[in-house]
Parts: C-alpha cells; sequence; structure tokens
C-alpha cells in the first residue's frame, strides 16, 4: 500500500478517514495542531496500527513542509482548516493564514515530496453563495459567489490546486461537502446542527434555533465522506460535490431528533448568523461518474449513530475516561 499524509487527520472527518487508510493497510502520517481536534479520535486507531504517525504541527509552519516532503507522500488529504464562519469574519487574518498560507505550504511540500495526488476538503456549504429561489441543484459549474471569508478561502484553494496542476501537475481532487455530521463532531461552539441540538435535547435543554428554521442545509454521513476521500485517492478529478442531493431545514433537523430523543422543551429562536447562506442542495452526480461514489447513510439512521455516540461519550466522561469536550 502507499504512503499517505492527512492534515488535520485528528479532527471529526479526518479521523474518519484515518481509521479507513489504516485498516487498508496505508502508512499514515496525521498533521495536526489539534486546536480543534482530539487525540481521543486516534486513540484506538494509533494502539491498533503502528504504521500510524502523528505530528503535531501547524500546516503553515514551513519546518511542517519540509517533515511533510520528507516523509515522500503518495497522496496528501487535505483537511486542516479554520472551519469556522463566524471567526472568518472576525478575524480574516488568521481565516487565511490557516487556509491559504496553510495550503499553499502543503501544496509546496506535496510538489517537492513527489506527491502524485492532492485531495482538498472544500465547502459545498459556502463556495457557492446564495443559490437562487428556482435553481433545485448546485452543480460544480454553478458560479463561486462566497458570502464570507471561511467560503472565500475555500474556492481559492479550488483555484490554487488548478493552477499547481497546470503548472507542476499535481493531480487533485476538490471534494465540496455538504453538512457532514456523525460520530465525533463535538456538540459545542458552532458544530453542525445536528451535534448541538442533540447534545441540547439529552441534556434537556431547550434548542436555540437562528433565524427562522427555514434554512436548509444538504446533510451527509461522516462515514460516506470518509468513504469519497479513500476513493478519490486513486480516482476522480477537479470540484466534485459530495453530498445527500436532498435538502432539509433546520426545524425538520429539529423535529427528527425530537422524535427519537423524545424531547418535550419547546425551542427557542435566535437571531441569524451572518455569513450564513439560505439554502443549499448539492448535485452529487459527479461523485457517482469520477468516484463510483453514492451516499448510503440515511438521515434517520444517521441521526441514530450521533445519539449513540454522544451517550456513549457521557458515560465515558462520567466514569472518569477519554471524552471531555475540547
Amino acid at each position: 500500500m502507499s504512503q499517505v499524509v492527512v492534515t488535520g487527520g485528528g479532527g471529526f472527518i479526518g479521523s474518519h478517514i484515518v481509521d479507513r487508510l489504516c485498516e487498508q493497510g496505508h502508512e499514515v502520517l496525521v498533521v495536526d495542531d489539534f486546536s480543534t481536534g482530539d487525540p481521543d479520535n486516534l486513540a484506538e486507531t494509533r494502539a491498533a496500527y503502528p504504521g500510524l504517525t502523528v505530528l503535531t504541527a501547524d500546516v503553515a509552519d514551513p519546518a511542517t513542509a519540509v517533515a511533510v516532503a520528507d516523509f515522500g507522500p503518495e497522496a496528501m488529504l487535505l483537511l486542516a482548516a479554520q472551519f469556522s464562519v463566524k471567526v472568518s469574519l472576525r478575524d480574516p487574518l488568521l481565516d487565511a493564514r490557516v487556509n491559504v498560507i496553510g495550503l499553499v505550504n502543503m501544496l509546496e511540500a506535496a510538489r517537492r515530496g513527489g506527491c502524485r495526488k492532492v485531495v482538498f476538503a472544500s465547502s459545498g456549504g459556502t463556495i457557492y453563495g446564495h443559490a437562487a429561489e428556482e435553481q433545485t441543484l448546485l452543480t460544480e459549474t454553478t458560479p463561486r459567489v462566497p458570502e464570507s471569508f471561511y467560503g472565500l478561502t475555500k474556492s481559492a484553494a479550488i483555484d490554487y490546486l488548478r493552477l499547481y496542476h497546470e503548472l507542476h501537475g499535481l493531480d487533485y481532487a476538490a471534494l465540496a461537502l455538504g453538512n457532514v455530521y456523525g460520530p465525533r463532531q463535538t456538540p459545542y461552539g458552532e458544530a453542525g446542527v445536528i451535534a448541538i441540538f442533540a447534545q441540547a435535547m439529552l441534556d434537556r435543554r431547550p434548542c436555540v434555533i437562528n433565524g427562522d428554521g427555514l434554512n436548509t442545509r444538504d446533510f451527509v454521513h461522516v462515514s460516506d465522506v470518509a468513504d469519497a476521500f479513500v476513493r478519490a485517492i486513486g480516482l476522480g478529478h477537479g470540484l466534485i460535490n459530495v453530498s445527500s442531493a436532498r435538502e432539509h431545514s433546520v426545524l425538520e433537523i429539529h423535529d427528527a431528533l425530537r422524535r427519537q430523543i423524545g424531547h418535550a422543551e419547546p425551542h427557542r429562536f435566535g437571531p441569524p448568523l451572518p455569513g450564513e447562506v439560505r439554502r443549499v442542495c448539492l448535485d452529487n452526480s459527479r461523485a457517482l461518474e469520477q468516484l463510483g461514489w453514492a451516499p448510503k447513510v440515511s438521515l434517520q439512521d444517521g441521526i441514530r449513530t450521533v445519539i449513540s455516540w454522544l451517550e456513549s461519550r457521557a458515560v465515558r466522561t462520567s466514569a472518569g475516561g477519554a471524552g471531555a469536550a475540547e
């Protein structure tokens, strides 16, 4: 098998990808500064697979690029990011440092290290901006008009990847992800709405819905996303949407969770979040054509995995074990 670098490999999505790669026998180098990732996400895999190496480092640090190039990866999966829309609007310099300087630093490492393919985690929920009311699905040819600095850096990354391919022959796939959810997603801060609502309901607290609750998102389970990334190591090129191609409002998500958990507390409405787009629903037909990929986990089944993980996490935490909140 091959040598693979995963930046952000200690995070929610990255750790699931690392699990898959190790199970397939790849030699994996995780690069993560653990500012948002959690070492516990990798604990079981590190114990089971001696071929997994973890480098605690900043992707924007030139020394990190040297270490990555020396590893000589065949493929690099780039998931390290400043991922908060709110933070990007408050501190665009931080956002650009991680999401642009960090990206270019890793692309230079890929070029110097003889890397064959880069797979980048883009954001289908932010790079396209506001969808027209009559537009049912966003395709990869939809104009990219981001509404936040986070979306802007994720969009600019696609152009960097294209130029590195044209100038240096570095192959790439940029996976524009829907709203990813599943086990290991922290239910605090600006995490995904499914994790936030599920934790609030399990704690018997009311959920706060930002805006009117009619904003829609395209929810895709983390196990399906991990599958897409692993496939993209050997397949696909360019921008590819990875999504369920189904649209669900925040109110629908709240009601689905409430029914599964048996939550009786009424929700409350809060102010809308700045930089948030109104609708997101992504056409995933290119993923099927290029990656042979289609989502397998239904929303109802996926929600059950989130509830189960949060419940088991609470048990571990109360017992004094792993799982403390970030």
